[in-house]
């Protein structure tokens, strides 16, 4: 990548980093990711902060860059080996704390990926909370970030099968 092209993907991400605000929710440090370039899957992930004096709840979330984006979640199946599954219910997000969707545990999972996830770019993501609403994010792509665990996508199972459980 040249340094112009840094540069660039640098000021896009930093401009895109900024907090989203809505209804006493406070979304920062987000970032999506595929494993690798053609990759059919990718991932968001995020800190979801309510300042509100009740608990809220993330229970969907809509982006035109997959076919189907899905809450999910992580379970041990023993022996190193993680399974995802769909979580229909969604995450509670309670009053004056912080949920965290990071890599290892719950995250937004975005299946049949419609266009390439570019490094530097960004996509757009419409969160859906139970009481706050609908708040509109722009996420910053970021495929080299490693500081939301040490799970790999090679270790776990994203079967259609294992979306639905």
């Amino acid at each position: 990548m040249s340094f112009n092209s840094k540069l660039w993907a640098t000021v896009l991400a930093a401009t895109f980093a900024v907090p989203a605000f809505a209804e006493g929710l406070m979304i920062k440090d987000a970032y999506a990711r595929s494993a690798f370039d053609g990759a059919k899957t990718g991932a968001a992930f995020m800190q979801i902060m309510n300042h509100a004096n009740e608990e809220d709840r993330l229970i969907a979330v809509r982006s035109d860059v997959a076919q189907k984006v899905q809450l999910h979640t992580h379970e041990d199946m023993g022996e190193g080996v993680m399974k995802m599954m769909h979580v229909p219910e969604g995450f509670a997000i309670p009053a004056g704390g912080t949920r965290a969707l990071s890599r290892g545990g719950d995250h937004v999972m975005l299946m049949g990926l419609t266009r390439k996830l570019i490094d530097g770019g960004a996509i757009e993501m419409t969160l859906v909370f139970d009481k706050a609403g609908e708040i509109v994010v722009q996420i910053p792509v970021d495929r080299e970030r490693q500081d939301h665990g040490v799970v790999t996508h090679g270790d776990m199972d994203h079967s259609e099968g294992s979306a639905d459980k």
